[in-house]
């Protein structure tokens, strides 16, 4: 098998991070897939992070199992993943490493192969959704992805700074080896992929922040983030950033969250496809 390179995971597994995807749920990440479950079913989660849509997909399938994977340098992310399903109490649900562009399972492994913000973070989103789809079973599996865009966040008001944010994400990501505009391609790189154009839908999910609370708390998520993470890191090294330019963009977040009418949405494309 020819070496795979892998893009560099811009945001890294910094606590700020964690505790931003351990926010996420099946209920606000993966809705859209909730309908086609069954009780029996085997699913895996690429890209599974702390694990709290993983163990709450696991609620769903009482008779059946499912997987997480993430990246072998996803340490801190597991543990905590292995922790929150042992907390729950959620016993039908293991965690393991490797890569979504090479998965180490067999064809037709799974009955749902699910991934929710991971493609629009790798070097190649079309050999990864061949993966997914390699391993979901023939004849009634089925591949769900949700993929982020940068470009169609929308917030209000225009803080200065935030666009320069933006812009400067976008760099970076690009020159990690990503697509952070994934969104609006995914049913590109599905049929890229050899998914049959009729083999899937797609529909749209977000996430808005808009109270007292939810503005603090997203604001200091991505001023932290900015500062301590590893996106903070890859941005010096790629000579995009500066360490005043990162004090700007976190200030610009700290900024709107001050904001009394402060508002911030995000888009995920969503994609069902049958195998």
């Amino acid at each position: 098998m020819p070496q795979i390179e892998e893009a560099e995971y811009t945001h890294g597994h910094h606590e700020s991070v964690l505790r931003s995807h351990a926010w996420r749920t099946a209920k606000n990440s993966a809705a859209y897939l909730l309908p086609h479950l069954k009780p029996d079913m085997t699913l895996l989660d690429i890209g599974c992070g702390p694990g709290t849509i993983t163990v709450d997909l696991a609620t769903y399938l009482p008779s059946g199992h499912v997987t997480g994977l993430d990246i072998p340098s996803a340490t801190a992310a597991l543990s905590h993943a292995r922790a929150h399903a042992a907390a729950r109490g959620v016993s039908n649900v293991s965690f393991t490493t490797g890569s979504g562009l090479a998965l180490p399972f067999a064809d037709g492994a799974f009955d749902v192969v699910h991934a929710h913000q991971v493609l629009q973070h790798v070097s190649d989103p079309v050999q990864m959704l061949r993966e997914m789809r390699r391993v979901a079973k023939p004849g009634g599996g089925i591949v769900a992805a949700r993929v982020g865009d940068v470009s169609a966040m929308l917030w209000y008001p225009d803080v200065p700074g935030l666009e320069e944010w933006r812009e400067g994400y976008l760099a970076v990501a690009r020159a990690n080896g990503a697509e952070p505009d994934g969104g609006r391609r995914l049913h590109v790189w599905a049929k890229q992929a050899g998914y049959p154009k009729e083999s899937f839908t797609l529909s749209v999910g977000s996430w808005c922040y808009y109270t007292a609370e939810e503005r603090a708390w997203w604001s200091k998520l991505w001023a932290e983030r900015t500062l301590a993470s590893h996106f903070a890191v890859s941005a010096k090294k790629h000579g995009i950033y500066t360490d005043e330019r990162l004090e700007r963009d976190a200030d610009a977040w700290r900024r709107w969250g001050a904001e009394e009418d402060g508002w911030f949405t995000l888009m995920g494309v969503e994609m069902i496809a049958r195998v």
